[in-house]
């Protein structure tokens, strides 16, 4: 919406004093090279380089961009530093407060500008996901004709919350969450530099990883939280951001979780431990610590398909089903949501019974196969889609297991050096109770030991019947 008085009046009011500005809103990049992170998205030649007049752009640059990332990337940063580095207007909208009425009051006096003066729109249209299709759809026209140059940002899916046609105009950009450098430089810049704290305190190391802890990768977020800790620390009369104070500003404990040391792996074992013991409200503290911590939410949702294999099996085949949906569904939403979907997989698996088997049955085969006990394939089994394979034997005396009752034939199928070794030893838990009772009718049909009365009956007619 274009400034009015009172905006006026605040912004001037805000250049006089800068401290009347969120720390956030002072440490903004005021050129595209201060800007932390998103390097993918500002190599020369790139479409935000070309916005802010780099390269040129012309009828071959951007008409319309979308930004979309996780709150704190910097979405509104970009659209800010386009609209100090580029002699277009800029005009700021948030469909939050704005509606049709006012896109279209932008898109005429931007017509009007261009033709009376020859000067160019930026339209930035924060969280345009919360636009109806009737209100996205009036953006269009100006998008079609190129009346306004579009950034507009979002937090969703832009595939499930904007239009098509809109979408199909719009060059896609999406922002990656922040790293913890990345985090880490812009709050030591925010410390020393004249607009941010002046070097007005100092923030120690343990300070700096709790705030690190608290962003998540999300830098408004940081600078709200060190904004908060300078000012509880000066009004104490303290110069240093101490942890214990930071805390109190923040109302946020300190976890103690160092992501690079033992508390990594001794939470993350005592929370697989957990859901083994089936103790659901331990495995439910440790992930709550994981999740507090700012853990990768993938190396948990690894952690828990691991989990899901090893310590559940065939006692409740669906547990790894539900592990690999929670890592798909993790690595699709990130952080603050994805604590619902792993504390979801966690219930799931710390309820579940309990087999190793399956982990045991392979490791075995494993150790025997290490140990030189392989052997030769037998002759029956061997491959004989080439010319040659049957002189030398291939498939002969192979039986069909699909020509025969219940598809099982009473042949070898392993090597000599392990012929009747037994690896899958199932447990009664569960689900494997019944493939402990399925595994034994068909080793003994293998055997040939099976009693006549427990031969399963054909489905259907065998293939040679048929055929004969």
């Amino acid at each position: 919406m274009e400034p009015d008085l009172f905006t006026a009046a605040a912004e001037e009011r805000q250049a006089k004093d800068p401290s009347a500005s969120p720390l956030a809103v002072r440490m903004r990049p005021r050129t595209i090279d201060d800007v932390v992170g998103q390097q993918h998205l500002l190599r020369p030649g790139s479409p935000l380089r070309r916005l802010v007049g780099e390269g040129g752009g012309g009828p071959a640059g951007p008409s319309s961009v979308m930004l979309w990332g996780p709150p704190g990337t910097g979405k509104t940063t970009l659209a800010y530093v386009v609209s100090q580095a580029t002699d277009k207007r800029f005009v700021e909208l948030s469909a939050i407060t704005a509606g049709v009425k006012e896109v279209r009051a932008v898109i005429e006096s931007a017509r009007r500008s261009s033709g009376a003066y020859s000067k160019d729109t930026v339209l930035f249209l924060d969280e345009i996901h919360r636009f109806s299709k009737a209100q996205q759809d009036s953006l269009l026209p100006a998008v079609e004709n190129r009346w306004v140059t579009l950034i507009a940002a979002t937090t969703e899916n832009p595939y499930f919350s904007v239009i098509s046609p809109l979408l199909s105009r719009s060059l896609l950009l999406t922002l990656e969450a922040l790293t913890d450098e990345d985090v880490r430089s812009l709050i030591g810049r925010a410390v020393e530099e004249e607009r941010g704290l002046g070097g007005s305190v100092t923030l120690p190391p343990e300070a700096e990883s709790h705030l690190l802890r608290i962003a998540g990768g999300d830098a408004r977020r940081a600078l709200t939280a060190l904004e908060a800790g300078a000012g509880a620390a000066l009004a104490k009369g303290e110069t240093a951001v101490t942890l214990a104070t930071l805390e109190e500003a923040v109302d946020r404990a300190a976890v103690t979780y160092d992501r690079d040391g033992d508390q990594h792996y001794d939470v993350a074992s005592a929370l697989i431990k957990s859901i083994r013991g089936s103790d659901v409200d331990a495995a439910l503290h440790y992930l709550a610590r994981m999740v507090e911590a700012g853990e990768d939410p993938r190396f948990i949702a690894r952690r828990l398909m691991i989990s899901a294999s090893e310590d559940i099996g065939l006692a409740d085949p669906s547990a790894l089903q539900t592990a690999v949906a929670a890592a798909q569904a993790v690595a699709m939403i990130g952080f603050p949501e994805a604590r619902i979907t792993l504390g979801h997989a966690v219930v799931a698996l710390a309820l579940a019974p309990k087999s190793n088997a399956a982990y045991m049955a392979i490791d075995a085969a494993l150790a025997d196969v290490r140990d030189g006990a392989a052997g030769p394939v037998p002759a029956h089994l061997r491959d004989t889609h080439y010319q040659g394979s049957a002189k030398l034997g291939h498939g002969k005396g192979y039986q069909y297991p699909h020509d025969l009752p219940g598809a099982i034939a009473a042949q070898q199928y392993a090597p000599d050096a392990i012929h009747g070794k037994r690896y899958y030893e199932p447990t009664r838990y569960g689900a494997e109770a019944r493939y402990a009772e399925v595994a034994e009718r068909v080793r003994e049909r293998l055997r040939g030991t099976a009693p006549a009365s427990e031969e399963p009956q054909p489905a259907q007619e065998s293939k040679k019947s048929q055929e004969g």
